[in-house]
């Protein structure tokens, strides 16, 4: 077990965590979990359905966005690729790959929830991004609770209100029920909004449900982890919004009651549950197609290749 896996944190983070953006510091790197060798070697034996290989253009308002494959690359070939391509790696759900980030990802909300009081959280998810210099990743929301943690390079994180022009309640409805990608239109006037913080290996950054946000790369390769978690606050949001868009989409009704709490949550609950146990959505959701595999040969790591599904 790593003591105090976050250094800096005082009683002001704690009034602060889940309504606010915190920023301080961590030790994940002291694990060894997350070296270049580490990661490499993840890579060599990682399952093909637990990642995701994208590559991205240079502007955030225009969204170049693409589906890869490592194609039997080692981890040390991808990670080549990357370092100077323009795309990164998501190796998602890590700890039901190898059990010793599922313990780390253990202590890390054993150590939250030591430190908000009253705190619960459950459905824990950790997954690692490796990212090339100057990627970057569109603005997007999330569903569940997140926080960034930077081991290796440099990066700056734009952070935006969770609220109306920058979330829309038709876009957080979409994602949630998985008929949009998690991208949402970009403004180039909404950077006069944003929080904007530059982050350093040994930085960690969690912010508001649902909070807009979009990450830019310094000219350096990046190695960064990710952890979601869910609590029954964010389970009622997760209901609403999915309920909500049951409603606008489906049934012709446009909802204004957002609230995710009081007895309005119960029905809309309900209809969320018996919706997806009926898997009515399914024949909407967003499929995205392989066309390119890496190559750590060619000056951008990549290799065109014919559209094929996953």
């Amino acid at each position: 077990m790593t003591p105090n896996l976050f250094t800096g944190w005082t009683d002001r983070h704690t009034a602060l965590f889940g309504n606010h953006t915190i920023k301080l510091g961590h030790r994940l790197a002291e694990t060894g979990l997350f070296s270049e060798e580490a990661i490499a070697a993840l890579i060599d034996e990682y399952p093909e359905d637990k990642y995701n290989l994208n590559s991205m253009g240079p502007d955030p308002r225009n969204k170049v966005w693409r589906e890869g494959n490592v194609a039997g690359n080692s981890g040390k070939q991808v990670l080549q690729a990357i370092s100077k391509g323009r795309m990164w790696i998501n190796l998602r759900r890590v700890m039901e790959v190898d059990p010793r980030y599922d313990a780390l990802l253990n202590e890390i909300f054993a150590e939250f929830e030591a430190l908000v009081p009253g705190l619960h959280t459950y459905r824990h998810n950790l997954g690692i991004l490796v990212s090339s210099p100057g990627a970057q990743v569109y603005y997007h929301a999330d569903i569940p609770g997140q926080a960034l943690w930077q081991i290796a390079g440099r990066k700056r994180v734009y952070l935006y209100p969770n609220t109306a022009p920058f979330l829309e309640p038709e876009s957080i409805e979409n994602i949630v029920m998985g008929t949009q990608e998690e991208e949402m239109p970009f403004e180039t006037w909404f950077d006069a909004h944003a929080e904007i913080h530059d982050l350093k290996p040994g930085d960690m950054l969690h912010w508001p449900l649902n909070g807009p946000h979009r990450v830019v790369n310094e000219d350096c390769l990046n190695i960064s982890v990710t952890t979601e978690h869910w609590s029954n606050d964010i389970r009622n949001a997760y209901a609403v919004n999915y309920a909500n868009g049951i409603l606008r989409n489906h049934l012709g009704y446009a909802p204004r009651n957002r609230d995710t709490s009081g007895l309005s949550v119960y029905p809309k609950a309900a209809l969320t549950l018996a919706w997806k146990k009926m898997k009515l959505n399914k024949a909407s959701e967003f499929v995205r197609k392989i066309d390119f595999h890496i190559d750590p040969a060619r000056p951008n790591g990549m290799q065109d290749v014919a559209a094929y599904l996953k």
